[in-house]
């Protein structure tokens, strides 16, 4: 018998607890070699004053077995602390999140018949879900949205790699790179670079906003797609829809030598200890788990077992239920625990609706660790956006600082708000607010900044406005490394 490989169990909050043990019955059942070191994080963890909702505990144990199964994780929404799930993942550099959707049977959807199969690989550690916001005046907070090119390659290589493990043939990246031409740009062109290097699959573009719309018009259409941290949460969450709801949505968190698998859906406190809920997620997500650690005979043996339960109809939890026109009059949903049973008593059947997909292992993709990922490039400063709080109007703001550069190799170009130049006045009717984006730039074209330079203009505004944030503007082989403002020429 081979050795059992240890994994770090996470029961999380709510229906978390009930979930997980109804996958870890199944997959007992199904023999495969796990020994559980059970951990906690979450909610728990917050009301226990530890505001990373991660006691070291847990850190010390993912760090030991590298593998996790988790369940739900209860976050505060809108205050408190940070979310507990992004945490790990971000702890443990869990880069890729690997999202799922295939039409299951038994289940009943407005897209029952139509063979949905793809799969979203979405960025998981960057974009806005760095997390780096800031209140810039009392009435207007930022959130810092940062991609990076080795983030863009690691998940675009993924992307790739997943596709031909399982023999998918298509991989579509969609971004918002016609508006942010240089985050959600990045993605787009480090996938383009990277594709003629998978040339057995079919590589295109989508809109992300497109993206969505032809998700629920023709969702046939994709086999995988590669997108950013938060259009990745949206539109994995809207294509669960497609094939009946979260309560059949797995995921996989993949990193380099560490994963972390768990259900999509949240941890449902109004249902938690009422024995209802539908483990299907979380039993497939512990299915991607076993294909991760090498074991593809228990992997499909329970993937199996799943489709042929979910097909007899016999045993249907709360949400499936809900999914039918029509309705036996003696049809009562089943427990957790009896659709457990049911799954359990079907190991060893072989669906005759839903073919299993053959797997073969992931190659994680191979990215330098060094700090520093894209090098050989030039890099001059020619200005600086300076952010100002000013309680005023652009004209007389404008004239202002016009004023305030004075003597300086730095003059001010133009002053934008909310993204839109209102100064110099373009005859146009915006509505403001107290920051502003005000553009300095040198006065020689062919010089570079200097930093004594820009600080000296820092602290004749200083003296006048109160100033909260300041970015350089880069010539990055001589080409622009900042955006236009609306309007700005």
């Amino acid at each position: 018998m081979a050795a059992k490989r240890q994994v770090t169990v996470i029961p999380g909050d709510g229906v978390g607890p009930e979930v997980v043990r109804a996958a870890q019955q199944i997959l007992e059942a199904a023999g495969a070699q796990i020994e559980w070191e059970e951990c906690a994080a979450g909610e728990s963890v917050f009301l226990k004053g530890l505001s990373s909702g991660v006691p070291q505990e847990t850190i010390d144990s993912i760090a030991r077995t590298r593998c996790v199964l988790k369940g739900p994780l209860g976050t505060p929404v809108g205050y408190g602390e940070k979310s507990a799930n992004v945490t790990l993942r971000k702890l443990f550099e869990t880069f890729g999140n690997i999202r799922p959707v295939r039409e299951l049977p038994g289940i009943v959807t407005p897209y029952t018949g139509r063979g949905v199969d793809f799969v979203v690989v979405r960025e998981n550690v960057e974009d806005l879900y760095a997390g780096i916001e800031h209140a810039q005046t009392a009435g207007v907070m930022q959130c810092l949205k940062l991609i990076s090119r080795k983030g863009c390659e690691k998940i675009a290589r993924l992307a790739f790699e997943f596709a031909r493990a399982e023999g998918r043939k298509s991989v579509a990246c969609a971004t918002k790179s016609n508006i942010m031409k240089m985050t959600e740009g990045l993605l787009k062109r480090t996938f383009e670079a990277i594709a003629p290097e998978y040339p057995e699959i079919e590589a295109w573009h989508i809109i992300i906003d497109n993206a969505a719309h032809q998700m629920v018009k023709q969702p046939e259409q994709f086999d995988v797609v590669v997108t950013t941290n938060m259009n990745g949460d949206i539109i994995s969450d809207l294509a669960s829809g497609l094939v009946g709801g979260l309560g059949f949505a797995p995921s996989a968190n993949l990193g380099n030598g560490v994963a972390i698998f768990e259900a999509v859906h949240g941890s449902a406190p109004k249902y938690a200890g009422k024995n209802v809920i539908n483990p299907t997620a979380l039993v497939l997500s512990a299915v991607m788990m076993l294909r991760y650690l090498g074991d593809f005979t228990a992997a499909a043996a329970v993937e199996n077992a799943v489709l042929v339960t979910l097909a007899e109809g016999r045993a249907m939890t709360q949400d499936v239920v809900r999914l039918l026109a029509e309705k036996p009059d003696d049809l009562e949903p089943c427990s957790t625990t009896a659709f457990t049973e049911a799954v359990i008593a079907n190991l060893g059947k072989v669906s005759e609706t839903v073919k299993v997909r053959d797997h073969k292992p992931i190659r994680m993709p191979e990215i330098s660790t060094e700090p520093e990922f894209v090098k050989g490039v030039s890099s001059r400063d020619i200005g600086a956006d300076i952010f100002v709080q000013a309680n005023t109007d652009p004209v007389t703001l404008g004239d202002s600082l016009t004023a305030l550069a004075e003597g300086s190799p730095l003059k001010l170009k133009m002053i934008s708000n909310r993204g839109t130049r209102v100064y110099p006045p373009t005859g146009t009717s915006t509505d403001c607010i107290d920051q502003w984006r005000c553009r300095f730039i040198l006065r020689d074209a062919a010089g570079t900044l200097q930093d004594a330079d820009l600080l000296a203009l820092l602290a004749r505004i200083g003296d006048k406005y109160r100033w909260m944030h300041l970015e350089k503007l880069p010539l990055l082989d001589e080409q622009p490394g900042f955006t236009m403002a609306q309007g700005e020429d």
